[in-house]
């Protein structure tokens, strides 16, 4: 196909990118497969991943516009084009922070739709006004009502630290859904979309004609963007991306996969990966490689849940998980697990265990990027414009082996951190140090096992090795001694890097590192 310089970033409307000269790539013959195989579906994907799109595709389709998916896959099987009623919901875009903005954002649609095939006698609330006018739509056209409904969860996302509203809005959506069910012989198609998938909301419990497809290998690829499709559209961006950046196009190749690769929604093994559409989209438009699905905005139920629970960052990617786990959410959860999955800043790595669990990783550098520099300031106290000269000195401080200065660095980002009563300090201070090597891209071990036990962190540079040990309301000495009675930087004796011991005291009554000695090699810290 030949390639269109038109990439529609941000642009959700089927017809607008068909009529308007912008790239397509091509999904509807999985589209095709959903309709000859079933009728109800839920697909859950992260934000900017191309789920308005699809929708707005499905509508299109039942709608009868054959003119728009000439030359697609999906033309080739279809004989009938005929011209269903739409019901189509769209719950994002706005902010939900009281019971009305709920049932307002129902009523428009509501009114709009009662407008076109009247209305039922009596009815006042969302549910019993949606049953009405789904058997209407069959019953004045003939033909059975088709409903799409995007982003079902985002009420429920925005009041998820407020259990009263969310409460309210569980009930509402939970008798306005269940219409799936009780109109079900005037239905031709319906399908959800939505970032989570709420274990308790009876749109799942109670709907079991509603087949949940987000980890279906199948259809793994219906939303994002493949290998062979980038290989298949994007020729010339990618041929314009390595140009502005001095690459070959295999190099440009390369650095797309890094940055925007990696997605699996899978847990099965050898499941494709997709790209994020957003994001390579944009880079080939713009010809830059950057950040762009984190400048976007991250997405404020995320905050909420980091701020709650003080996630240990050094096991979110070591832990095995059930799938199941991952594929239903409760609001409240102890466990981030499923959120940072089913947002998209965890992926899987396509492979269960034997016992049928799978581990989660971090789908590309993109995404690993910013979800340390989301996670920063709320470990450090201190917002992103505070932390980037201090960042860009320990960064120079550790590629350039100076430990002193290291040393300063770190105890300037950890002034006047506001430590909770009753959390451990020790693995705090370990918490902040791994968010931030990881953010500026070293190597980062945190409680390295070993025979005689576990090193609170090491850390790796391409000339350097560091080997910290932390005590709290003790001495930077005990800590020292530690690591060599322990023996935690014996591994490194062969490794022609330059080592560094350092034990570092952190005092809870100033609330910052009160000090460190620091011993090169492997001799006696004594």
């Amino acid at each position: 196909m030949q390639e269109s310089l038109n990439y529609p970033v941000g642009i959700q409307d089927f017809e607008k990118i068909r009529t308007e000269g912008y790239l397509y790539v091509d999904k509807t013959a999985l589209m095709r497969r959903l309709i000859d195989t079933g009728c109800y579906f839920f697909l859950s994907r992260p934000r900017r991943f191309g789920k308005s799109l699809l929708l707005s595709t499905f509508a299109a389709y039942f709608q009868g516009e054959q003119q728009l998916f000439k030359g697609l896959d999906i033309e080739k099987s279809t004989e009938k084009w005929p011209k269903h009623p739409i019901l189509r919901l769209d719950l994002g875009g706005q902010r939900y922070t009281k019971p009305e903005d709920l049932t307002e954002i129902l009523d428009t649609h509501l009114n709009a739709w009662e407008a076109q095939y009247g209305t039922t006698p009596g009815a006042r609330s969302p549910a019993p006004r949606f049953w009405g006018l789904i058997q209407r739509a069959h019953e004045t056209t003939g033909l059975k009502a088709v409903i799409l409904v995007d982003e079902y969860d985002k009420p429920l996302l925005d009041s998820a630290d407020n259990e009263a509203l969310y409460e309210e809005y569980r009930g509402i959506l939970r008798a306005f859904y269940y219409n799936l069910k009780s109109c079900d012989g005037h239905i031709k198609f319906a399908f959800l979309t939505g970032v989570t998938k709420f274990s308790k909301l009876s749109v799942f419990s109670d709907l079991n004609n509603l087949s949940d497809i987000s980890m279906l290998p199948k259809y793994s690829t219906i939303c994002g963007i493949t290998e062979d499709e980038l290989s298949r559209y994007f020729d010339q961006g990618i041929a314009r991306l390595a140009e502005n950046n001095g690459m070959t196009p295999e190099q440009a190749l390369t650095a797309l996969a890094k940055h925007y690769d990696g997605y699996c929604f899978s847990p099965h093994a050898g499941a494709e990966t997709v790209y994020n559409p957003f994001s390579l989209l944009t880079a080939l438009r713009d010809g830059i490689l950057g950040d762009y699905w984190f400048e976007s905005g991250t997405p404020d139920f995320l905050v909420k849940m980091l701020k709650r629970h003080r996630i240990a960052p050094e096991n979110l990617t070591t832990d095995p998980i059930a799938p199941s786990r991952l594929n239903a959410l409760d609001s409240r959860t102890e466990s981030p697990l499923p959120l940072l999955y089913q947002s998209g800043y965890l992926t899987l790595t396509g492979t269960l265990t034997r016992t049928g669990s799978c581990y989660l990783r971090f789908p590309n550098e993109e995404v690993e990027h910013g979800f340390w520099q989301q996670l920063l300031p709320l470990y450090a106290a201190k917002d992103n414009t505070k932390t980037g000269s201090l960042m860009d000195r320990l960064v120079t401080a550790l590629e350039e082996g100076r430990p002193e200065d290291l040393m300063r660095e770190l105890q300037a980002l950890f002034a006047d951190i506001p430590y909770e009563q009753g959390k451990p300090v020790e693995a705090y201070f370990r918490n902040l140090m791994f968010i931030v090597f990881r953010l500026v891209g070293f190597y980062c071990e945190v409680e390295h096992a070993l025979a005689a036990g576990r090193s609170d962190m090491v850390i790796k540079t391409r000339d350097f090795i560091y080997v910290l040990e932390v005590k709290v309301n003790k001495s930077a000495l005990a800590a020292l001694k530690q690591i060599t009675e322990k023996g935690y930087a014996e591994p490194y004796a062969a490794d022609p890097r330059r080592l560094f011991r350092i034990g570092v005291n952190f005092s809870t009554k100033n609330k910052r590192i009160s000090k460190w000695l620091i011993r090169e090699g492997m001799e006696d810290a004594a």
